[in-house]
């Protein structure tokens, strides 16, 4: 249940022109412009790849949940840290929170607090480095990982807020294609030196090496040229999967039947309990 480079698509409203070769529009560019604090909180390393344009024009603080080791064990992190270097991103206080297996093992164990923890953590970290906007994964019932991530992010936000500092908050899609746009969407075209640079990184990803390729066999290079931020207004609206089973209990299904893993992770069991106390903690 790895991340693919999906295509994305927008329409030019205004325009924010900066030096990487991107360009921005959306009714949120007077305020979240090039010189905005951003930060990015994704579940897996390899998540970037999707807003690469958006790295090197806002070149966020990015935070990273796992360290996308999934069965094999072997981290994306340092990956990942060529991709943001190479970008102009820097690496956040939470770089690597947990293994993939300790993520789930997590999750099966039912241990909430320590999401809620991770998220009081990035809130105060989202105050002491004086960010203005924040992007990450959407919710798709595609892994748990990136739905919790949302959810994460969410609180994360929200927390800050009641410490005084307004976080803008924004996601886009891991998976799947973008979401619809919004009045507040933040569009982000690359130019052709910066569209190399994104096909370029995501194809020097050798640990992503071969759901990169598939999905640039299939996408038009031109669908790549624009990423989406979408706003999110109402935080914790989307709590459930809009599929029932989500896939990744079906895929864990699979998985468990291979004999790679003992139990399923499911929805209603393991992440919802962690979604209702993220809720919780900021009601």
């Amino acid at each position: 249940m790895r991340s693919r480079m999906l295509p994305v698509k927008g329409s030019r409203q205004q325009s924010n022109e900066s030096a990487c070769g991107v360009t921005q529009d959306g009714a949120a560019t007077e305020n979240l412009g090039p010189g905005a604090r951003a930060a990015l909180i994704i579940a897996h390393p390899g998540h970037e790849l999707r807003v690469h344009g958006w790295l090197e024009f806002a070149h966020p603080r990015v935070f990273v949940l796992s360290d996308g080791s999934g069965r094999s064990g072997v981290s994306r992190l340092a990956a990942t840290r060529r991709v943001l270097d190479a970008a102009g991103a820097e690496a956040g206080s939470i770089f690597g929170w947990l293994s993939d297996r300790e993520f789930y093992d997590t999750l099966l164990a039912g241990d909430v607090e320590r999401f809620v923890r991770l998220a009081e953590t990035l809130s105060d970290a989202l105050v002491r480095e004086q960010v203005d906007y924040v992007a990450g994964d959407n919710v798709e019932g595609y892994n748990p990982a990136h739905d919790l991530c949302r959810r994460v992010i969410d609180t994360a936000a929200a927390l800050a807020a009641a410490q005084g500092r307004a976080v803008a908050n924004f996601e886009f899609p891991v998976v799947g294609a973008a979401v619809a746009p919004h009045q507040r969407t933040m569009n982000f075209h690359l130019s052709d030196e910066a569209l190399s640079r994104k096909i370029a990184a995501a194809r020097s990803y050798i640990e992503l090496w071969s759901e990169v390729d598939a999905a640039l066999k299939v996408t038009e290079e031109s669908e790549l040229r624009v990423e989406k931020l979408n706003p999110v207004d109402k935080p914790f609206e989307r709590a459930e999967p809009s599929d029932d089973p989500p896939f990744y209990e079906t895929y864990g299904e699979g998985q468990v039947n291979a004999g790679y893993y003992e139990k399923v992770l499911r929805y209603r069991e393991h992440v919802a309990p962690v979604m209702d106390a993220l809720k919780k903690r900021i009601s």
